[in-house]
């Protein structure tokens, strides 16, 4: 749970815009979106090889 404290006389947009960044930054919706759909090890592991590759061959057409 995230925690704001407010000073006083603190505008409530600032406050708010401190809590969005802060929120922003804790990754928590992004963890929420990637736990809503199960992905099995195999098909992480095989993504990960594929963007391997890929970067990979970028890097080899930039040498050539």
């Amino acid at each position: 749970m995230l925690i704001i404290p407010i000073k006083d006389g603190e505008n409530i947009d600032r406050a708010l815009k401190r809590y969005k960044r802060k929120f922003d930054k804790t990754g928590t919706l992004r963890q929420l979106r990637s736990r809503k759909n199960f992905t099995k090890p195999s098909i992480t592991k095989r993504a990960q090889l594929q963007k391997a590759q890929y970067v990979q061959g970028l890097r080899d057409a930039v040498e050539i």
